[in-house]
């Protein structure tokens, strides 16, 4: 099962450097040569740098908003009792079971309605809305278990509630915090099926590799792909590195 995983990855980035004769280079699966052109003219195909910049930069604004607002909600969900609560609980689970398809039209239908502009902000309130969740229920997996009484300690010793969240809570739910960030990350950077709604004119990462393969994927796209997996990976061992450091 592992290998089955890791073989898609395995090819795109051993073809990232596979060299190609064509007038105009497409990614071949007959190998022709080692050669690592491909990454020193990664911005030579016109559209793609924009595309990949813009989804980064959408990943990244979906990454922080929803790991604020994923906290909040867990928080919420955790440690107070209010009037609909079981109705969020069950609407945040709806949202994650939603097919991506249905949540795409609805919002394309909601957009039009309120005459609001298809483009990077539509993008943006899309990802947010179904990425939220998923920070939500990881933070307050690992809020279960947490200990109170280390707050209210904080406070006996004169720490108001937001000292207390700063300096004794937001540390010790950070991984969980982090964990839903990067998942909200990961989402964001590869969603197609949503964004295909609610684009408009505006060309994401994975919209323009979709727009291209019509004609054949240039290998840039498997050098952006390579980057993208082994800053993942490099993130993932840095934080294990530092969970054992902090153990």
């Amino acid at each position: 099962m592992i290998l089955y995983l890791i073989v898609p990855i395995i090819v795109m980035i051993l073809y990232s450097f596979n060299q190609s004769h064509a007038r105009l280079p497409v990614v071949s699966f007959a190998w022709q040569g080692f050669t690592t052109t491909w990454y020193q003219q990664w911005n030579a195909i016109p559209g793609l740098t924009p595309a990949f910049l813009l989804t980064l930069r959408l990943a990244f604004s979906t990454m922080i908003v929803s790991a604020v607002l994923g906290t909040l909600m867990a928080l919420a969900l955790v440690r107070y009792r209010y009037p609909g609560k079981a109705f969020v609980e069950q609407t945040m689970f709806a949202n994650i079971a939603a097919p991506e398809i249905v949540l795409g039209a609805s919002l394309l239908g909601f957009f039009i309605t309120l005459n609001i502009p298809r483009g990077f902000i539509t993008l943006f309130i899309a990802h947010v809305m179904f990425t939220v969740a998923y920070v939500a229920i990881t933070v307050r997996a690992r809020l279960s278990g947490f200990d109170r009484s280390i707050e209210e300690a904080a406070q006996d010793l004169g720490a108001n509630p937001w000292v207390t969240f700063v300096r004794v809570t937001l540390p010790l739910i950070f991984p969980g915090v982090m964990a839903g960030a990067l998942m909200a990350f990961a989402l964001s950077i590869d969603d197609f099926i949503t964004s295909s709604f609610v684009a408009g004119s505006t060309i994401t990462f994975p919209l323009w590799v979709y727009g291209v393969v019509k004609v054949g994927i240039p290998p840039q796209v498997f050098v952006f792909g390579t980057v993208i997996f082994v800053a993942g990976l490099l993130i993932a061992a840095s934080t294990l590195v530092f969970q054992r450091k902090k153990a």
